[in-house]
């Protein structure tokens, strides 16, 4: 079992409510009774979960496309000065997720913004700030974006492929996209206080969310799970560099096999000629080395050239901020 930092009760809770976490006005109450215990215990086990860092967040998910702005970015830094400029990076609250990554390429963030212009500002003020480039690589395509666990496994299993474009965030709605992204409060009727921060009433608050999921701008409702704390430290992502014309059809076999938790194609950076990325979660390097093999001999692009680049440090892993500039209170939609 991948669950190593927390009470063996607490499995079928993170597990079952990744996904589909009830949209209803008392939802502790609704996993209360199917896990058999009182709301508030399973209120009091979210909060310790938070607390130790297993839990980041219960809340959205959203897809590419669903609106602000974001992309995958490398620095190569002097061995010497690697912590302290993972720690400027660090300091921009629109750096959701930043590694030290076996490369020599050995920095590696991911960072949202509101506009693609706010993200621009934010990539030229960490050059400005340590002097040194960042490698910017969007996302042209994705084909699996959706990281949720299984905990009962030894390796983090793919479900699927991501769906087509997703439908935008409607401008009067980002301020509930913000909170989505935050997470919700861990107390009983938490969709009362996001309805009160927004002016609106529940019932809207709740139609829009299940709207969302719908139509496909939400990927998933639920428990966000930090992968560290669950005991997937074996973590590598994949680059490998597929001829533009057949990398689509290659990215969506590669996002359908074993192990394999996100897929997606990026555009290629100067002296980094990688355009197609995936990511295995795993607990042991040979098992996740392994199931790399696999995928990319199933994928067939295991004759393309590719790099493995397991994470050595994690400095930041967070929430992304995609609709963080939108205002706390907006007009409710018309019901």
């Amino acid at each position: 079992m991948a669950l190593t930092t927390s009470p063996a009760n607490d499995l079928p809770l993170l597990n079952t409510w990744q996904r589909g976490f009830p949209l209803c006005p008392a939802p502790f109450d609704v996993l209360g009774q199917a896990l058999g215990r009182p709301a508030g215990d399973v209120i009091v086990a979210c909060q310790r979960l938070q607390a130790a860092g297993v839990l980041g967040r219960i809340g959205g998910v959203f897809a590419p496309g669903a609106g602000g702005a974001g992309l995958l970015a490398a620095m190569a830094v002097p061995r010497d000065r690697l912590e302290a400029v993972a720690a400027a990076v660090s300091r921009h609250p629109g750096v959701s997720h930043n590694y030290e990554r076996e490369n020599a390429l050995n920095l590696w963030f991911v960072a949202t913004a509101a506009t693609p212009a706010a993200l621009e500002q934010l990539l030229a003020q960490i050059e400005q700030d340590t002097g040194l480039a960042v490698l910017r690589m969007p996302m042209l395509q994705p084909y699996r974006i959706d990281l949720s666990f299984d905990l009962a496994q030894r390796s983090a299993a793919a479900g699927g492929t991501t769906r087509g474009a997703a439908l935008p965030v409607a401008p009067h709605e980002a301020g509930l996209a913000a909170l989505a992204e935050q997470g919700l409060p861990l107390v009983s009727r938490p969709f009362d206080a996001w309805a009160e921060a927004l002016g609106w009433r529940t019932e809207h608050v709740l139609d829009a969310l299940s709207r969302w999921l719908a139509q496909g701008t939400l990927s998933r409702f639920g428990m966000v799970v930090r992968h560290h704390e669950v005991g997937y430290t074996a973590n590598a992502m994949t680059v490998f560099d597929v001829p533009d014309d057949e990398v689509d059809a290659c990215g969506a076999r590669l996002a359908c096999q074993p192990g394999v938790t996100l897929a997606y194609r990026r555009a290629r950076a100067a002296q980094w000629g990688y355009n197609l990325y995936c990511m295995v979660h795993g607990q042991e390097r040979g098992e996740v080395l392994a199931l790399v093999q696999q995928a990319a001999q199933r994928a067939g692009i295991a004759h393309h050239r590719r790099e493995v680049l397991f994470s050595l440090r994690r400095f930041t892993q967070r929430g992304p901020r995609r609709f963080a500039a939108a205002p706390a209170a907006q007009e409710a939609p018309h019901a």
